[in-house]
């Protein structure tokens, strides 16, 4: 497996390495039971710091791509759970989002705005459908978050 991390790219070093995994887990280069290898070792041949690889790491555990096995390493699970797939689909868009946000040259409180405007202008979901959850959204209110 050729993993190679644009560090000029927009897209974090570590979402990089994490979609280059699950991309080869989706295509069968990895298999369930494969071993990664070790963070220190990933890190030194691409070139990021062990920090990347560990958040690379942590995050496909979250989303249950692989598992962690203490001193014996990480190994891959398979397929990323759908509310895995979905938190990471989410962090995407957010990364997206704060991007466009900064090229438009708004600052976190205005985006921050702009994001509770949308979710509350949003159509009620229809609860037919089960959708998996993502995760709790604090109650809306008219008053941003604080941002330091």
């Amino acid at each position: 497996m050729t993993i190679r991390i644009d560090l000029s790219a927009r897209t974090p070093p570590y979402q990089q390495l994490r979609a280059a995994i699950l991309a080869a887990i989706g295509t069968g280069e990895l298999a369930p039971g494969d071993r990664l290898p070790t963070v220190r070792q990933l890190a030194g041949d691409l070139g990021v710091a062990p920090g990347t690889v560990q958040r690379a790491y942590a995050e496909l555990e979250a989303d249950g791509a692989v598992e962690s096995r203490g001193r014996r390493g990480t190994f891959v699970r398979g397929a990323p759970t759908a509310a895995g797939a979905a938190r990471g689909a989410l962090e995407e868009a957010a990364q997206r989002f704060v991007a466009e946000a900064g090229r438009l040259g708004a600052d976190p409180r205005s985006a921050i705005e702009a994001v509770a405007e949308a979710l509350a202008r949003r159509p009620a979901p229809d609860r037919r459908r089960s959708a998996p959850a993502v995760g709790r959204f604090p109650r809306l209110t008219g008053v941003p978050p604080r941002v330091p």
